[in-house]
């Protein structure tokens, strides 16, 4: 198997890397957005991830769905070959079902065909699809994770389809000059060796994927504290959030994340740490919006030390 960059080793995008790890744990949330700068590891980091929930018991399948992927690539066409030989009916797999329990990545989602588009968000929310083909109906199993990536420059997704990813994220080009100093020695570093580099972050991967099967199995029995509906209400009215959807993915985020630090009940604090997540692409209030990273800052987790939040969260 070809190695893919380790996941713990990404530098510098704690936001993006915590964004996919609650998604990941409670796939429900309904991925994530990722807008930013060409060239800052979007992919890689993704692609990471993907390894980092592979095992050799349960493979977690990565699926990169073109922009140009016509309807068939995408939902599922019938075979013809066994029709034309075996005189029967048979779905050959779109991109949709392979992605089944792993990552859909679409890259420049935000040129991908609205039509294809609201097709995937559907399957993403109830976890498969009808393939409709002529004398062929078949269900589709079809639960993935959705993560997108786009530069604003190139385009605006419809805000319908905006509001359908759980999380979004902005990401950057770092100017602290001690941080593209590392990316780039280490960068360089699984460049020149790729076996040993991954076997250098062996052990935090290891303890990575256990952190995040463990949040999976505690998520449902994370109590969520009856204050906790009041604040995420009053969080989602301060910042003019439409609907109730904001309101909904906040507490899951939150539960997820409570989860992922080993306790079963939701605080104000994991509110507070996952908000921006939640509100960066809903918020009509943009001159109230908190940078993720004060936000992080003004409410840190008052069960984990700093020590190890840096083990489970720093790269």
């Amino acid at each position: 198997m070809k190695p893919y960059y380790p996941f713990t080793a990404v530098c510098g995008q704690d936001e993006f890397k915590l964004a996919l790890l609650l998604a990941a744990i409670d796939p429900t949330i309904g991925g994530v957005l990722v807008m930013g700068d060409k060239g800052t590891g979007k992919t890689t980091t993704v692609r990471a991830l993907a390894s980092l929930l592979h095992n050799s018991v349960q493979p977690f399948p990565f699926i990169n769905l073109p922009v140009g992927a016509s309807e068939d690539r995408v939902l599922g066409s019938i075979n013809l070959e066994t029709l034309i030989n075996d005189k029967r009916l048979e779905v050959r797999q779109g991109l949709l079902a392979a992605a089944h329990e792993g990552i859909l990545y679409i890259d420049e989602v935000n040129l991908l065909n609205d039509y294809i588009m609201d097709m995937l968000l559907d399957a993403a929310a109830s976890g498969g699809y009808h393939l409709e083909r002529e004398g062929l109906s078949a269900w589709q199993d079809s639960r993935f994770v959705l993560i997108g990536t786009m530069n604003p420059e190139e385009g605006e997704l419809r805000p319908q389809l905006l509001d359908r990813f759980g999380l979004c994220v902005t990401v950057s080009t770092p100017r602290d000059t001690a941080l593209r100093a590392a990316i780039t020695r280490r960068r360089l570093a699984f460049d020149s060796d790729p076996q040993q580099f991954v076997h250098a972050y062996a052990e935090t991967e290891r303890e990575m994927n256990r952190s995040v099967n463990l949040a999976r199995t505690l998520l449902l029995n994370v109590e969520i504290p009856d204050d906790s509906y009041g604040e995420v209400a009053g969080l989602c009215v301060q910042h003019q959030a439409e609907g109730m959807r904001a309101d909904i993915l906040m507490i899951k985020a939150a539960r997820a994340y409570a989860a992922f630090q080993n306790r079963l009940s939701v605080s104000i604090a994991d509110i507070h740490h996952v908000a921006p997540l939640v509100l960066a692409h809903r918020s009509k209030a943009t001159q109230q919006r908190t940078p993720p990273q004060q936000s992080r800052e003004q409410h840190p987790s008052p069960d984990r030390g700093e020590s190890h939040t840096a083990t489970r969260l720093t790269i």
